[in-house]
């Protein structure tokens, strides 16, 4: 259920006890910057060990083989248990393989110390290694990240404004080559900047600006580390990299960058300005160190507290859609019809006038909900940009996406369109989406709706689901668990049509149907679906039994463009995912179970789904509130021990 995913899941990353000590030992590249062990214990302390152990193996495995350029990284994860363990380890762009390797077996025996804590990360200058029991793979900046810095001033003149604009472009210019690792030598300077491989380009940058502000606090010292979850800097007056393995920043910033050329102007007035400076940076190391911190530390709502959304004035948003004219309808569903707008400044938006009416009380709570979910931000999620309650009417403003939704890529005017990894990387980011919601936020938000109309595609086809929250504003709904009902027949879980059960495998049954929308091209239940007319799953589940699979994907996907077991694997998840409650996984197991480079071979036993009336074994009519009237029909399956 969500609420364990709170206490267990989601406080790991805000959670840890920091003890930042610099050790001298022989080698440099394991000096200790950062231990953190979780607060909180697996529930199997044995069996989460022994994936601990099995994870940290394939880990060393996997960098031991892998290809060379770059900085050497690898991920790894035990999903499919009652103690998952999801590890991700990176070691220093100019490291050997060999010195790589010795700099994480020396990190995960510090990692062990943390026994069953659900949570450990081990910080060296040669390399990171951190484990979870949810995945955190994208995280860039987290709260308590920290500058260490070594006792000590750099008596060379000018070396702090050299390095000030050193780190600057390394921060510019890293998020801009692959494997996000970059070093150079300027002025007697030594610096390197790295992100984690698996954060994004935007990531990436946002994490390495926190760093070079965290990092410019060292100065003058001639030594300084930013470190934060997702990405690593370092500036020394000492050599600590080899000097034939730096990069041309130069080439990295544009032609037009003429960083000669302002470093010695920095050079030649950094004299004039010295005393200055130094004043000014002496009294900024003052004033941090009299600001009360707590490390890695935060309460339940995370760093800070919950910003406020946007407030628009109506009378902006009735002009910005042109008076909600027709013209600028993009469509209407469940919870109230979508506009079309354009702000004055030449923004365009998207404006939802909820089918609500508004009084005293329903006004306090949708602007409690509001606050809640203008706050989730996630690549894979639509952003919220802020309300408007002054009419009667009440109003949600979001950002616009070009492209439309996701059903008319598959089954609508634009069918056929998308290529097999176009689809895959829209699988795999509704997934991760569906986990931040569900895990990663830090209340669990239940959609309720997943279906493809209310996945919307950006300029790049990269997927993010809408109206997540909205069902938490209906009148009647005072709990995140509670019994109030939405959903679209034909995607949502028949234990929640049947009994009022809701948690948050519900999405994942109906992210299971939506994935078979998009490997199939077909609409989960149509009466056009061939060889007979049925329920999508049904038809998927038919052709499982008979070991033909390949059947269901879309006739318009070019063969020589995907790879059939990927396509298969993908199907199995899907499937996987419409199990019975109990034996559908989470989705952040999703996630790794897409990603994972072997086949699945899984016990799979017949769905639980609702096909047309006249077919079934059983006739149940459930009154939903959905548009339609029909009779609906639940197959429930027997489902065999595991």
């Amino acid at each position: 259920m969500c609420g364990r995913f709170i206490t267990e899941t989601v406080l790991i990353p805000f959670s840890f006890v920091l003890a930042i000590s610099i050790l001298i030992i022989a080698d440099p590249q394991t000096n200790l910057l950062n231990l953190g062990c979780s607060n909180y214990n697996a529930t199997n302390p044995s069996l989460f060990i022994a994936n601990l152990n099995a994870t940290i193996a394939d880990l060393l495995s996997r960098i031991s083989t892998a290809d060379g350029g770059g900085a050497l990284f690898a991920t790894a994860g035990s999903a499919r248990s009652d103690s998952p363990v999801y590890a991700l380890a990176f070691c220093r762009g100019y490291l050997s393989r060999g010195d790589c390797l010795s700099c994480l077996s020396s990190a995960a025996a510090r990692l062990r110390a943390c026994g069953s804590g659900t949570g450990g990360r081990v910080i060296y200058d040669g390399c990171n290694l951190r484990n979870e029991s949810a995945p955190f793979y994208e995280q860039g900046t987290l709260p308590g990240n920290v500058p260490v810095c070594v006792n000590g001033t750099d008596s060379t003149g000018g070396f702090a404004a050299a390095t000030e604009g050193l780190l600057q472009d390394l921060s510019s210019a890293t998020p801009k080559i692959a494997g996000y690792f970059v070093d150079e030598i300027r002025g007697g300077v030594y610096a390197v900047a790295q992100c984690a491989p698996t954060v994004s380009k935007s990531v990436c940058a946002d994490c390495l600006q926190v760093a070079y502000k965290n990092i410019k606090g060292c100065l003058p010292s001639s030594e300084g580390r930013a470190i934060d979850a997702g990405c690593f800097m370092r500036y020394s007056g000492s050599t600590f990299f080899s000097t034939n393995s730096t990069v041309d920043l130069a080439a990295l910033l544009g032609s037009g960058h003429k960083r000669e050329k302002k470093t010695a102007i920095i050079v030649g007035v950094a004299g004039v300005c010295a005393l200055l400076l130094l004043s000014i940076v002496l009294l900024l190391v003052w004033v941090r160190r009299k600001r009360p911190q707590e490390p890695w530390r935060a309460d339940i709502l995370g760093a800070t507290e919950l910003r406020g959304p946007m407030n628009f004035h109506y009378r902006d948003l009735k002009s910005a859609t042109n008076n909600f004219s027709e013209e600028n309808k993009l469509g209407e569903g469940g919870f109230g019809q979508v506009y079309k707008g354009t702000l004055k400044n030449g923004k365009i938006i998207a404006v939802k006038k909820l089918a609500m009416t508004q009084s005293k009380n329903v006004k306090a709570s949708f602007l409690s909900e509001v606050k809640l979910i203008s706050n989730v931000h996630h690549q894979n999620l639509l952003r919220l940009l802020g309300c408007s309650t002054k009419s009667d009417e009440l109003l949600l403003v979001y950002e616009f996406m070009a492209n439309g939704s996701l059903d008319k890529f598959l089954y609508g005017e634009m069918s056929g369109m998308l290529n097999w990894k176009q689809r895959f990387d829209i699988v795999v980011g509704m997934a991760r989406g569906l986990a931040y919601l569900h895990q990663e936020f830090h209340v669990c938000i239940i959609h309720r709706d997943i279906k493809s109309s209310n996945v919307l595609l950006d300029d790049n086809f990269r997927p993010k689901i809408a109206d997540f929250g909205l069902a938490r504003l209906m009148p009647g709904d005072q709990s995140h668990l509670s019994t109030y009902f939405a959903g679209t027949l034909g995607y949502i879980a028949p234990e929640y049509v049947i009994h009022g059960d809701l948690s948050e495998k519900v999405d994942t049954y109906s992210f299971g149907v939506v994935v078979l929308e998009i490997i199939s091209g077909q609409r989960g239940s149509d009466s056009k679906l061939e060889p007979v007319p049925q329920h999508l799953l049904e038809l998927a589940w038919k052709l499982y039994e008979m070991d033909n699979l390949p059947n269901l994907i879309d006739k318009s996907l070019d063969p020589n463009e995907f790879d059939l077991e990927e396509v298969i694997r993908v199907i199995t998840v899907a499937l996987l995912c419409t199990q019975t409650v109990s034996l559908r996984p989470t989705m952040s197991e999703v996630v790794v179970l897409l990603l994972t480079q072997h086949s699945l071979h899984l016990n799979l036993s017949r769905p639980a789904f609702i096909e047309s009336p006249g077919k079934a074994h059983n006739n149940i009519t459930s009154h939903t509130g959905s548009s339609s009237t029909d009779p609906t029909t639940i197959i429930m399956p027997k489902f065999s021990a595991r």
